[in-house]
């Protein structure tokens, strides 16, 4: 199996995807360096095409729900599946002048609780079914 690039956090962060003029909110699943893997409520037709070129809000969120300023960085679908009601989106970052890229880092040593970053083991839809 090819190692990832950048390690990856499991931790929910608050996100808003910009597009045109829309905006979506959703919660990260996991955050990388290179990207991010989230959860969006959109509507069963509103996928996101691969490709898109969009921008993301990050936001962290504290213990007592407040949020911190957001963090915004320009990106491009890598992928958007239908899950239930929601969609889960893989996003790509694109290339980061170097202030944004610092401030990238900082959020994602917030996250950093210390411990190793792992591959998220994330439970299959066929494991809920026959396990």
């Amino acid at each position: 199996m090819q190692e990832r690039e950048h390690p990856r956090y499991a931790h929910e962060a608050a996100l808003t995807l910009h597009v045109g003029g829309d905006a979506y909110q959703g919660r990260t699943d996991n955050v990388s360096r290179g990207g991010l893997c989230a959860t969006l409520a959109l509507g069963a037709r509103d996928g996101l095409a691969t490709g898109t070129d969009i921008e993301v809000d990050l936001q962290l969120v504290f213990e007592d729900e407040r949020h911190s300023e957001p963090l915004r960085l320009p990106a491009r679908v890598a992928w958007c599946t239908a899950v239930d009601e929601a969609h889960q989106i893989g996003i790509a970052f694109k290339p980061l002048p170097a202030d944004l890229a610092q401030y990238l880092t900082m959020f994602l040593r917030f996250l950093d609780d210390g411990t190793k970053p792992t591959r998220s083991k994330r439970e299959s839809t066929l494991d809920k079914r026959f396990g």
